[in-house]
Formats: structure tokens, C-alpha cells, sequence
């Protein structure tokens, strides 16, 4: 062998060497290469709802910003709960995410004691889609207009204070109500929220606590009184009903809201990637306006303020479980 050959033979050695100790940037950040393949969406309600629409409005556009697209796969069982339970199982490598309400998320961890998972622990929270608040309508046949009219009247007529209600969440509006203002109220549970609004019709239920899709066209047609929206802040859809700290109850604040989740197993890097396609494709004016379109407020902040608040809900929700001694079946 030549000096010439010998030289380029050590030399093809190092290099070779080098790369066997210098692993490629694809090795070392998971999110080099990410995603190259098509992203699951698993939505735990069935298509057609708010969040089903949510999930195909905001992948829709995140697809543009991480050049693939997400596959909507609707799971509804058991109020989203298997679902949850089946993402939070899969792999941490971003091709499977989740759209949680906070009634499978939040409300679900305060009120069931053996959840299979934990929204922040079984969970990478991502980033908030939306929030809205909730509202209280009573019947149009009896004299209370406002809330502070509304408990004055269940006190003085307990025989007649109860409210309609479907899931724990509305449940958990409805107590916080009483235990905030004293007022009496048995909770009727009903299927569905059209449901919720048809027993206040028919004078069945002094109360419903409802989102606004069932009870914004009954309020609009006459059918029922909106009486107050839970929170600070007036409903855009809404604008002559006062909110709860109006009403002077602020501490009747509960919101619902629907976020992007991953398993809490994926890395750093893939959730990062992950959260700025979301809260990038929330807040795109167009995907903004729809969502405001739909009676909600788009969120799209960052993980960790995503997290704290669905710590600080929990807190709040299993304050209210206690505080109302309430018992639900898993």
C-alpha cells in the first residue's frame, strides 16, 4: 500500500469513526424529522358535535403548518372516558393526539375517584381551543328575573327548587350556584341538553345551567328567561344578560373549555412542535372567527398556561364535589 493510500485509508477510518460517535441530528431530536406521516385525532364524541367540529377546524389548519394531516377518529363511549384512556395509553411519539373537553378532563378527575387517567399527569396538555361560559335559564311563567329574584324565590318555594342537569359538569355549575347563594335545589337528571331546556318549558325544573347551543335559540324564541351567564363577562351572543359577578355571585364562574392533549410520554421537542401548530392555527383570524362564530372564546396559549388552569379547575371542582357531598357513578 502506497503512503497516498495509506493516508486515504486513516482518513475514511475517522470519518467513519466520527459518524459512529457523532449520531445525526434525526437520532438525537425526535422532532428533527417529525411528523412524516399522517397525525390520529382521536375525538371522544360523535361527529357532528362541537367538539368534533373544534378538532376538524383547528387540524385543518395546523396540517398547513406541519405539512401533514390529521386523521379525525370519533371514539364516543362512557362520556368520552374511554377514549382518554385509550390516548393516554398510546405512544409518546406525536402521532396521536387528543381533544379533550373539560368534562372528560377536568370535571371527570374531581368527581370520579378511580379515573384510569389524570388530564395533567397521564396527559401532556398542549394548548386550549376554546372556552365559553354557561348559562341559567328558568321558566317565563313565574316572576324571578334576575338571579338574586331567582333564590329568593327557591327559598320561599323549596317544594318547587330543582334543576335539570345531564353530566356532572352541569351538576357541578348547579351546586356551586347554591352553595354560593344559599338556594335550595334538587338536581332532576335528564339525557341530552334539549332535554335540560324542555323541562324548564314545561315547568318542570325551576333551573337549567346549559351551554349555549341548546339554550340560545330557546332564550331567542321566548321559550325560556335567561337569567344570568356564569363568569365576569357578558355572552357576545347575549349582550342584554347580566354575568354572575353582575348579578353580584362572582364566585359563579365556571367555563367549560375543549383543548389538544398528548400522552405525558412524548418529548419535549414533538410538544413544542406540536403546541405552536395548534396555538398558531387557533389564532389565524380565520379559524379565530369561526370559533367566535360558534358563542366561544378561541384560546391557543402555551402548555403550561394550558396546564394551570386545569389544575386550578380540578381544585375548584373537588371543593364543590365535597362541599355538596355529591356522588357520582363512574
Amino acid at each position: 500500500m502506497t503512503g497516498l493510500s495509506r493516508l486515504l485509508a486513516h482518513a475514511t477510518a475517522a470519518i467513519a469513526a466520527l459518524l459512529v460517535a457523532q449520531p445525526s441530528q434525526a437520532q438525537t431530536d425526535p422532532a428533527a424529522n417529525f411528523p412524516n406521516k399522517p397525525i390520529r385525532m382521536i375525538v371522544p364524541f360523535a361527529a357532528g358535535g362541537g367538539n368534533d367540529i373544534f378538532a376538524r377546524l383547528v387540524g385543518n389548519k395546523a396540517a398547513e403548518f406541519l405539512g401533514q394531516q390529521f386523521v379525525i377518529e370519533n371514539r364516543p363511549a362512557a362520556g368520552g372516558r374511554v377514549a382518554a384512556e385509550f390516548v393516554a395509553g398510546q405512544p409518546g411519539d406525536g402521532y396521536t393526539v387528543f381533544i379533550g373537553a373539560s368534562g372528560v378532563m377536568s370535571v371527570a378527575a374531581a368527581v370520579y375517584p378511580k379515573l384510569a387517567y389524570h388530564p395533567t399527569k397521564s396527559f401532556v396538555p398542549l394548548s386550549m381551543i376554546a372556552n365559553f361560559p354557561l348559562i341559567m335559564v328558568s321558566q317565563t311563567t313565574i316572576a324571578p328575573k334576575t338571579a338574586s329574584e331567582l333564590v329568593a324565590y327557591a327559598k320561599a318555594n323549596p317544594n318547587k327548587a330543582n334543576y335539570g342537569t345531564t353530566s356532572p359538569a352541569f351538576t357541578i355549575a348547579s351546586e356551586l350556584f347554591k352553595l354560593k347563594t344559599g338556594a335550595p335545589g334538587v338536581a332532576i337528571p335528564l339525557k341530552s341538553s334539549a332535554e335540560m331546556m324542555l323541562c324548564v318549558i314545561q315547568e318542570q325544573c325551576l333551573f337549567s345551567i346549559a351551554d349555549g347551543p341548546p339554550a340560545i335559540p330557546q332564550i331567542k324564541d321566548g321559550k325560556v328567561r335567561a337569567i344570568a351567564v356564569t363568569g365576569s363577562e357578558r355572552s357576545p351572543e347575549l349582550p342584554d344578560v347580566p354575568s354572575m359577578a353582575e348579578a353580584g355571585f362572582p364566585e359563579v364562574n365556571t367555563k367549560l373549555w375543549s383543548g389538544m392533549f398528548a400522552p405525558a410520554s412524548t418529548p419535549p421537542a414533538i410538544v413544542n412542535k406540536l403546541q405552536s401548530a395548534f396555538s398558531r392555527a387557533i389564532r389565524d383570524p380565520d379559524v379565530s372567527a369561526k370559533l367566535r362564530g360558534m358563542a366561544v372564546t378561541p384560546g391557543g396559549g402555551s402548555s403550561d398556561e394550558f396546564r394551570k388552569m386545569i389544575d386550578a379547575d380540578i381544585e375548584s371542582y373537588v371543593a364543590v364535589v365535597k362541599a355538596a357531598n355529591l356522588k357520582f357513578e363512574q
